[in-house]
């Protein structure tokens, strides 16, 4: 699907998060970097809503405390202390975290804060013990430069990590506390970017910036990206939890198809003439008896533990809940969302995919003559205990008035694939307030003098040093410094020897090419990387063994390098026994020497790879071929 993005009038803001790198968390002296060895200890809290001091309830917070769920959180006694448990008031702001932070903001020419104030963000989901997130902004104003645009910087904020979850169960989540309080740098850019490839290019950008300061996490959890996103007719989106940087495009692709496919939905039911009044006077009705002897599996379960099966009419919203915009976005996977997310319902059955699920042509005949539903009427069916049933699909009710009026403004969780699900209504005003239990932190003129005599060198920077200083290409350096590799490569090329090309192809080249092919390059270490530089250096294996050597070490995790050279057969070998191999390919093909001296060295060069790759250089090998060959009366 084709879609001129300036027409519809897509905006984009971004939010990047990104774990600091520092010795302990944001408000404790707990370390950052987990320590095993420690007591277990569990506790079990409930978290409800309160009102602001306008005497307002934040949406989100009504949202989650209607599950009234029960929290187990998990922590011990070398990453977690009393202020993770909530137990004790939060220490000092901590001096390092806030240096990054301000570090970030000058290289990004925004305007740190004259006093620092932190904040409490309501969130009850459990993944803060206190039923808030700490945060507090740094820096206002900034820009980047992206492809010649300028992309205006809002807030530069520092924050609390949350708490990572272990399990959830029905009306039961526990937490891992290690996570919690570790600082977390949010970067939020205006709404000003106008395509799914410039949101890619601008969180690339703005990583880059975070990677300068030297003070952020890596690796799997320690970045997410937000996303605000809204079209024209549109309604603005936030999705949440984006892990991977290449996903980014794609999410916001099918966010703008999703949009889109509800707003031609919506035009569809007002020519069908569907009203709020026709949805909301629809009456639940019981239909458990209809699949009293059902084959289903799903309604089995449920009947025979005591639920019931409860229906729901939508006049004349028949076809338009199974009609597919893209893989999994359809108005009735919306309602099913919803459904799942308020109600904590297993899914909702509807007549546009049925029958199926193992649900009879007879059973849904039957169930639609019991709904008094005509052709263009859908039905929507809901298995649990009756009261979940029920507050189901009242849930659906309210989504399909919603679908009368377009796209509804929320938050979404992003899935794996690009694709979104409901996460909870967005949250209003009420949902921020004062800190009272840590003073204000001042920063002064001379202290910002100070930072900006001592910033970090941009990675563009980097990159033009790195491509000066081993004449490498700015692609390949900027590849070292995208993996995070530069230190590694400067190590190696210092220590081993080896040609800096040669390092980097390793570094970047393999490395990247073959986690495209699937192979889990994760696995191979730093230390895998550099020996099998020194042992190119030293002439025990030639570069092109590299490749084979870090795909057999991502299939055999813990073994060594000396274990692939053994399992790969990659040991030196005699030279005189290449010669002697050589001399003896001459002789073979000899007659063509004379006739096409070129063609017949490619031939022997051939001959002898199938024997000695990996374990001589090639380009060593076409010399000893060669010389060889004009040694014994060869044309050139």
């Amino acid at each position: 699907m084709k879609i001129d993005y300036q027409s519809i009038g897509l905006k984009v803001g971004l939010e990047i998060h990104r774990q600091l790198d520092t010795r302990c968390k944001l408000f404790c002296e707990c370390p950052t970097e987990f320590v095993d060895g420690g007591r277990e200890i569990r506790f079990v809290r409930w978290l409800r809503e309160a009102q602001s001091e306008l005497g307002e309830v934040d949406p989100a917070a009504i949202f989650e405390a209607r599950k009234r769920r029960k929290i187990v959180y998990h922590a011990d006694t070398l990453n977690t202390c009393l202020v993770e448990m909530d137990e004790e008031p939060p220490h000092d702001l901590n001096r390092e975290a806030v240096e990054v932070g301000l570090v970030t903001a000058l290289l990004m020419n925004a305007k740190p804060v004259d006093e620092i104030h932190v904040m409490r963000k309501i969130v009850i989901d459990g993944s803060n013990t206190t039923g808030f997130q700490r945060t507090c902004v740094i820096a206002l104003g900034g820009e980047i430069i992206v492809d010649g645009k300028k992309i205006p910087i809002q807030t530069i904020t520092i924050e609390e990590d949350a708490a990572r979850i272990i399990e959830r169960k029905p009306h039961e989540i526990h937490y891992d506390l290690r996570r919690l309080g570790i600082p977390l740098i949010e970067i939020s850019t205006a709404p000003v970017i106008n395509s799914p490839r410039e949101a890619y290019r601008v969180a690339y950008a703005i990583g880059r910036l975070l990677r300068a300061t030297g003070k952020v996490k890596r690796g799997i959890g320690t970045v997410r990206q937000d996303l605000n996103i809204s079209i024209r007719d549109g309604a603005l989106i936030e999705i949440k939890g984006v892990q991977e940087l290449d996903l980014l495009p794609k999410v916001v692709e099918l966010e703008v198809i999703r949009q889109l496919h509800l707003l031609k939905i919506r035009d569809e039911l007002k020519k069908r003439g569907v009203t709020e009044q026709m949805i909301s006077e629809e009456p639940i009705k019981d239909v458990t008896e209809i699949f009293k002897k059902t084959r289903s599996r799903i309604l089995r379960r449920k009947i025979d533990s005591g639920g019931r099966v409860l229906a729901l009419r939508l006049r004349k919203f028949g076809g338009l809940l199974g009609l597919e915009a893209a893989p999994g976005i359809r108005l009735g996977a919306e309602f099913a969302g919803r459904a799942r997310a308020w109600s904590e319902v297993e899914g909702i059955f509807h007549t546009d995919e049925l029958p199926g699920y193992g649900i009879t042509e007879a059973e849904v005949r039957r169930l639609k003559d019991f709904m008094e539903a005509g052709e263009l009427d859908a039905v929507i069916i809901v298995a649990d205990e009756k009261s979940k049933a029920e507050d189901a699909l009242q849930r659906v009710k309210e989504r399909a008035i919603e679908a009368l009026r377009g796209v509804p403004s929320e938050t979404r969780a992003a899935r794996s694939d690009g694709t979104t699900i409901y996460l909870r209504p967005r949250p209003g005003a009420a949902r921020m307030y004062p800190e009272t239990d840590i003073p204000p932190y001042p920063i002064s003129r001379e202290y910002l003098e100070e930072l900006k005599r001592r910033l970090p060198p941009t990675l563009d920077e980097v990159a033009e040093s790195l491509s000066r200083k081993y004449g490498l290409s700015k692609q390949i350096a900027n590849e070292l410094i995208d993996l995070e590799k530069v230190e590694l490569f400067e190590r190696i090329v210092s220590e081993t020897g080896v040609k800096p090309r040669v390092a980097a192809s390793i570094l970047a080249e393999h490395m990247k090419s073959l986690k495209r092919e699937g192979f889990n390059v994760e696995l191979v270490g730093d230390s895998d990387l550099f020996e099998i530089s020194k042992l190119i250096a030293g002439g025990e294996i030639a570069k092109e063994a590299a490749p084979e050597i870090i795909k057999w070490l991502s299939k055999n995790p813990g073994k060594s390098v000396r274990d692939a050279l053994d399992a790969l057969n990659l040991r030196p070998v005699d030279m005189s026994e290449v010669e002697k191999k050589i001399d003896e390919l001459i002789k073979r093909y000899k007659s063509m020497i004379e006739e096409n001296p070129r063609k017949a060295s490619s031939v022997i060069m051939g001959e002898l790879m199938k024997i000695y790759r990996g374990r001589i250089d090639g380009g060593k090998l076409y010399q000893m071929v060669r010389e060889r060959i004009h040694g014994q009366g060869g044309g050139s």
